[in-house]
This record gives C-alpha cells, structure tokens and sequence, in this order.
C-alpha cells in the first residue's frame, strides 16, 4: 500500500509542475500588456505626426510659474 501512496503523490507532484510549466511558458510567449499599450501608443503618435492631427486639450491658460500654456483647471 505504501507505494501506491507514493505514487498517487509523486504523480500529483508532476501534473502539478506540468500545469505550472505550462502556464509559465504560455506567459512567456505573450507580449506584456503595458509592453502592448507602448506599441499602440507609439503606432497612433507616429500616426498623428504623419497625418498632422493633433489632440484637443480644451481651453488653454497662461502659466506665469513654468511660462508654458497648460489646460485649463477645472476650479
């Protein structure tokens, strides 16, 4: 009885890695999402250069500290 024990959980143990090993590779294989939204970003900022579009901020206001236009605050 005591090698069936043995084993039931040595082959526990290796489905269990398995599973594990799986799903690390699985992982490794897929881009990350932040790595992802970096490439849209860049993709629809390269787009907007070679199309001439701009963002729209709203309202533009004066600021005397950095000497710069910045949005408008909400206050």
């Amino acid at each position: 009885m005591p090698p069936l024990v043995f084993l039931a959980v040595a082959g526990a143990g290796c489905y269990a890695g398995y599973r594990l090993f799986s799903k690390l590779i699985a992982q490794a294989q897929t881009p990350n999402r932040s790595e992802a939204d970096r490439v849209r970003r860049e993709a629809r900022s390269a787009n907007r250069a070679a199309t001439g579009t701009t963002r729209d901020l709203g309202e533009l206001e004066w600021d005397e500290k950095a000497g710069v236009y910045k949005p408008k605050s909400g206050v």
